[in-house]
């Protein structure tokens, strides 16, 4: 259930547009989200549930995953959006205000509930937790932990800064302490960490410096609200060609010293050690996914 897919991107489709949602995979972002939630105005989110419902039911969505973001539970929409969603089956339901394990495990029971109604193996359906306030925050751990459906970790950047009463700069760093706390419990969980969105759809020098930082801090992609956005952000979550050309040297140098029976290696007179050379298995991994890499490792 925590299969680490290609997630350098998640773009954001509202569920009251048709044509975006007829054509949210041509835009080439690793995976989309068919929004049920704040991209839909209260007394639109029936239309809404019913077209994404179709949606679901007759786009292919070739080459993207396919996500809902679904209302909570805990308002009047959630518990529709579940019973009319989960029939059908996506990748997984983006889960927005989680503040606790129990908000897992009562989306986990309507869901198995749902699906074994529907003929559907528990646990198709995976979950990516979004935390939106100070107690989300605090409890991600537990949220990651709650559920083998839960694969990945994320926040939503501006409910999280108005819960704590930060203000939001283009720099970010009000939300230095939440992306710390994803990161860490994503890993303890063996689940992936998803960044937030960049508003600013005119500033792609902006929206790469900061997707590249979230990608050296260790999350495993970023949430994008625009298809222009997709590019940027897909090249500063895809290696480059030097840190390629120094990971295929580190696992050479490992190889080299793994066939002579000792747990020394040296490259460019430097000691490269055990995280040295996860680091560099990572690199590669994330580069054959994003497709950008040939010939021998």
């Amino acid at each position: 259930m925590k299969a680490k897919r290609l997630r350098r991107t998640s773009l954001y489709v509202p569920g009251t547009n048709p044509g975006m949602l007829a054509n949210a995979s041509v835009y080439g972002a690793d995976s989309v989200i068919l929004d049920l939630e704040d991209g839909v105005p209260v007394p639109e989110k029936d239309a809404a549930r019913i077209l994404v419902r179709n949606a679901l039911r007759a786009v292919p969505y070739r080459g993207s995953e396919v996500t809902v973001r679904v209302n909570a539970l805990s308002t009047p929409f959630g518990r529709d959006d579940f019973q009319e969603i989960i029939p059908l089956a996506p990748e997984a339901v983006r889960l927005p205000k989680c503040e606790s394990a129990d908000d897992i495990r009562e989306a986990d029971a309507l869901m198995t509930e749902i699906e074994l109604n529907n003929g559907i193996a528990p646990g198709t359906v995976g979950i990516i937790a979004i935390t939106e306030s100070a107690r989300g925050g605090r409890n991600l751990s537990e949220i990651a932990a709650a559920s083998p459906r839960v694969i990945a970790l994320n926040y939503g950047a501006e409910d999280y800064t108005a819960d704590i009463g930060a203000v939001r700069t283009k720099e970010g760093r009000e939300l230095d302490d939440i992306r710390a706390k994803v990161i860490v419990a994503a890993r303890i969980a063996g689940v992936q960490a998803l960044d937030s969105v960049f508003g600013d759809v005119n500033d792609m020098e902006g929206l790469y410096a900061e997707a590249l930082r979230v990608r050296l801090l260790g999350f495993d992609g970023k949430s994008v609200i625009h298809p222009r956005q997709i590019s940027v952000v897909h090249r500063a979550f895809t290696p480059s060609e030097q840190e390629i050309v120094f990971a295929r040297r580190v696992m050479a140098a490992f190889r080299e010293a793994s066939s002579r029976g000792t747990g020394v290696i040296a490259l460019d007179g430097r000691m490269i050690d055990a995280p040295v050379v996860a680091r560099a298995e990572k690199i590669l991994a994330l580069a054959e996914a994003a497709g950008c890499l040939s010939g021998e490792r």
